[in-house]
């Protein structure tokens, strides 16, 4: 049976990698001079006590070679295939590191690299789409092709409680952060080929933005797929998750509607108060 692997920026919960048998290969977070593993050793409400401390955004990077080449060597060894998920190239060399990393095992035939093309819960979807087909003993081959067909139809997006986060990592200027603090702006964060844009900007306290966000979608909401929908936030109250789910509810499209708190890296640069829906779009 083909093994399913993907970065620790796919945010599943342990829950859901027990259940699809998903290994993770977790990037790094440097807080200042120390250096942490991704959803192993640092926890997100750790990284905001530190970043708001120091002023700054901690550093991430991608996993250490030597990691993935230990992850993947028993698979390798025991002759099977692996598909592995990347968070978006322009993101991360995350991908780059597995590919060196099946290189050095002599593996690059039995060793398929995903670039997602997204970030969070957009990566987890696809990676239990793959986990699924792996199940059913679809190969390899089959699994890529599949999910390259699906992951146009991803939708990622996502609202930030403070801009101060992107701000300070770079993913907005100043200005924008200054603004959107005066005017208590939380902007709309769509992933679109791979990177991260703005879009809609809502005014207002964040809990009844999130659900203005939300109630925005519904349209599109009514054409996804209804296998599942992730709420991935990455420390809302859990009334206001509450809320999000009983209107998915409501929507009667889903047969399952997930929870997850997003890891390390992803809280990082977005900051606490986010929550995004996402999900994948019929063709």
């Amino acid at each position: 049976m083909v093994k399913i692997i993907s970065d620790s920026t796919c945010d599943l919960s342990q829950e859901l990698l027990r259940k699809y048998d998903i290994d993770i290969l977790p990037l790094h977070i440097l807080l200042g001079d120390k250096e942490y593993e991704d959803g192993k050793n640092i926890t997100p409400d750790q990284i905001y006590t530190w970043s708001d401390a120091n002023k700054t955004t901690p550093k991430t990077s991608a996993p250490a070679l030597a990691d993935a080449m230990e992850l993947f060597r028993p698979y390798a060894e025991a002759g099977r295939e692996i598909v592995c998920f990347s968070i978006s190239a322009g993101m991360s060399t995350s991908g780059n590191v597995m590919r060196l990393a099946a290189e050095e095992l002599g593996a690059s035939d039995r060793i398929k690299v995903i670039d997602s093309a997204n970030l969070s819960t957009g990566i987890g979807l696809l990676v239990i789409e793959a986990a699924i087909m792996a199940k059913n003993n679809r190969t390899a081959s089959q699994i890529v092709s599949e999910i390259e067909r699906l992951k146009p139809n991803v939708r990622a997006s996502f609202v930030v409680d403070t801009l101060t986060y992107l701000y300070r990592g770079g993913r907005c200027n100043a200005v924008a952060a200054m603004a959107g603090g005066i005017l208590k702006l939380h902007p709309r964060i769509v992933v679109e080929n791979g990177a991260m844009n703005a879009s809609k900007k809502y005014r207002g306290k964040i809990n009844s933005v999130i659900m203005d966000y939300v109630k925005d979608m519904e349209k599109d909401l009514k054409n996804a797929r209804p296998e599942r929908v992730f709420i991935t936030h990455s420390g809302c109250k859990q009334e206001t998750v509450e809320k999000v789910r009983a209107y998915l509810e409501e929507l009667g499209v889903f047969d399952e509607i997930l929870e997850t708190r997003a890891g390390g890296v992803i809280s990082s640069h977005c900051g606490p108060g986010t929550l995004g829906v996402l999900y994948i779009a019929k063709s």
